[in-house]
């Protein structure tokens, strides 16, 4: 299996692509960014790309994908609705409006987020920028889009984010995460989890094609390597 995975160096990008790699079954993980990785595998290939508003120069690198696993991503924190409109939708749709042209078969999975607003039209705005996105990458002509919409996420593995703020939170809920997924197995994931879940839709698909956190953790549960 042929993966194709954005967003590789955020926090949630790099639990992906761990499992990624730990997997036979993945053959070749590409990975699309702005600034090097800084990580070496025998699966693994890099394409530097800096205008994440037009990929059309890499259509001829597009082609014969299985999967594409997007979890490119910023806060909404400080932003005007304008700039993270065009961060998180028009980054989004310029890049999946070619690889759908390149490789219409694959399986498109996108990192929303808990709260997402189907309907466009609620108070919070991040939330309606994130439904738009995806009911925009709905109606795109891959095999099939699938929305992940995760809660709180708990990395694992020595993954941190890049965010300070993140990592300090993070830091005081590690003691107590095991806690929380207990008491909260529907509010709550880790990166594996996400990771996990992805590879399992890759490989054997899903009915769902919104995915809340819990079916998150439902199909990590579900998922095993040969």
């Amino acid at each position: 299996m042929k993966i194709l995975l954005l967003g590789a160096t955020g926090m949630v990008g790099q639990g992906v692509l761990r499992e990624c790699l730990a997997d036979p079954r993945v053959t070749r993980v590409v990975i699309i960014g702005r600034t090097p990785l800084g990580q070496q595998h025998e699966k693994l290939q890099e394409i530097l790309h800096k205008d994440f508003l037009d990929f059309t120069p890499l259509r001829a690198e597009l082609t014969g994908f299985d999967a594409c696993f997007f979890c490119l991503g910023i806060s909404a924190s400080g932003l005007t609705e304008e700039a993270y409109h065009r961060i998180t939708y028009e980054t989004t749709l310029a890049f999946a409006q070619v690889l759908v042209e390149q490789s219409p078969a694959s399986t498109f999975i996108y990192v929303s987020g808990a709260g997402t607003d189907s309907t466009e039209k609620g108070r919070f705005m991040w939330a309606r920028v994130k439904g738009k996105t995806e009911n925009a990458l709905f109606k795109l002509p891959f095999k099939s889009a699938i929305m992940f919409r995760p809660g709180y996420i708990q990395p694992l593995h020595g993954i941190r984010s890049k965010t300070r703020l993140y990592r300090m939170v993070y830091a005081v809920m590690a003691p107590f995460f095991p806690f929380w997924r207990w008491v909260l197995p529907r509010y709550v994931t880790t990166t594996e989890d996400v990771g996990r879940a992805m590879l399992q839709v890759a490989l054997h698909g899903t009915e769902k094609k919104l995915l809340e956190n819990g079916d998150i953790g439902d199909l990590a549960r579900l998922y095993s390597t040969p």
